[in-house]
């Protein structure tokens, strides 16, 4: 049949108008970020590198398979998706001196054994302890949760390097040599407000310890030291190493953040900072506009248990059976004051998953995507609006999403770096046997 010019032109308008729709791009809605975040968050394996523990929730009675007042349980785990949380033996800054260094064994020791007690009696087929990323990955293809182990301080090793080899054989996978004040092996961060330095960095003990860690495979952690003892422990060390908890201080300006040069070193170093969701450490003008009404808020709730508010900088002076106590009581007040001030109207912002993954953003565009990971510290005084407890890490999946990350990108954040530092720390301890 011959067309005619109408019929000619009808059908070329036909053909345009089918071309832009095939080309034009479609609007995301909500509900397509939240189905694709869904995917991805379901399909990666999310790991979280710093939650800490108290030893009275590890026993037959009171425990993680309960859905306790902390901000980490098992329940909590499966109800937000996260599938392995690294469980940390923490003990706090006490005297040099031989009396000191035995209780702080003996603290790390029971808080090794709970965490044995939580995988292996308590829900061993719900949750199984990892030493490796192909444990990892094994425990999670089966269903269960994994436990890992991170050491924050190493002041429980006291003069005697072999603890070293004792903890990483309990399972120790990462230690950090100082925390809050200078330990035995390393200089603090907190030095930065007096400028009072104990070793200028590493004492020689730190520095054999340090390659004792690379010798066992056990990944150095610099999120609490001191700054010239990062840059020496990177001069020594053979392995990448890792900030288990820290952000980046050119947003908030924090003697616990890494600055840009400090972040420098750890991209030359192929290692990873695990970005941290403490509120204090993320976004200073939003964190000081709220943090007095929840402090008062936190008084009145522990003042009704009984118990005496402490601020943080004299928490330094309690002993560590008494920090202990105290982190319980802050443990059952937190979501208490969650649900009152989530009745309180006119509130000031409070710090948010958007802040988060603002220095996550920060990060990846300064170091690179290969260099950045995720941690709470949730039950040792992170958590934030949005990401407040386990059951809400799907929160900050969805925010990767929202900003533009893809899967690739968002497995490597929440794992895939982690374990890759982890893998090349094992290599490193086999060429040297």
């Amino acid at each position: 049949m011959k067309l005619t010019t109408p019929l000619l032109c009808l059908l070329l308008v036909i053909i345009i108008s089918c071309k832009d729709n095939s080309t034009k791009p479609s609007v995301k809605s909500k509900t397509d970020f939240a189905t694709l975040a869904k995917g991805i968050h379901k399909r990666i394996i999310t790991l979280d590198t710093h939650c800490d523990i108290n030893i009275k929730n590890f026993t037959d009675s009171l425990n993680y398979t309960q859905n306790l007042e902390t901000q980490i349980t098992l329940p909590k785990m499966k109800s937000g998706g996260l599938d392995v949380a690294w469980f940390i033996v923490y003990t706090g800054q006490d005297t040099l001196a031989p009396q000191g260094y035995e209780k702080a064994y003996k603290n790390a020791i029971s808080k090794f054994e709970a965490i044995h007690k939580l995988t292996k009696e308590i829900a061993p087929n719900e949750i199984e302890l990892a030493t490796a990323s192909k444990d990892v990955r094994r425990i999670s293809k089966s269903g269960k949760k994994v436990a890992m182990i991170g050491i924050e301080n190493g002041y429980p090793v006291g003069l005697d390097i072999k603890n070293v080899e004792k903890f990483y054989n309990l399972g120790g996978r990462y230690m950090s040599l100082a925390h809050n004040g200078h330990s035995q092996l390393s200089d603090s961060n907190t030095g930065e407000k007096d400028s009072i330095w104990l070793h200028n960095g590493l004492s020689d003990l730190g520095k054999e310890v340090i390659k004792e860690m690379n010798r066992l495979g056990m990944m150095i952690d610099v999120s609490h030291p001191s700054k010239e003892a990062m840059k020496q422990m990177i001069a020594l060390s053979k392995a990448p190493i890792i900030a288990s908890h820290s952000s980046a201080r050119a947003l908030c300006d924090h003697s616990r953040n890494l600055d840009d040069e400090q972040l420098e070193w750890l991209k030359e170093n192929r290692g990873v900072v695990q970005t941290v969701a403490f509120k204090s450490y993320l976004n200073t003008e939003k964190f000081e506009k709220r943090v007095g009404i929840e402090v008062d808020i936190a008084k009145q709730i522990l003042d009704s248990m009984g118990v005496k508010w402490v601020d943080r900088k004299d928490q330094k002076k309690l002993s560590v059976e008494e920090k202990e106590e105290y982190y319980g009581y802050l443990g059952s007040m937190v979501p208490i004051r969650k649900k009152k001030l989530s009745k309180m109207k006119d509130l000031p912002p409070a710090v948010n998953v958007e802040d988060f993954v603002n220095h996550i953003d920060y990060l990846v565009e300064k170091i690179g995507i290969n260099h950045v990971g995720i941690s709470s510290d949730f039950d040792g005084g992170g958590g934030i609006e949005g990401w407040s407890d386990a059951s809400e890490t799907f929160n900050v999946t969805l925010e990767l999403v929202k900003r533009g990350y893809t899967e690739t990108q968002i497995e490597q954040l929440w794992s895939g770096n982690l374990l890759r530092v982890l893998d090349d720390v094992e290599a490193v301890s086999k060429s040297l046997k």
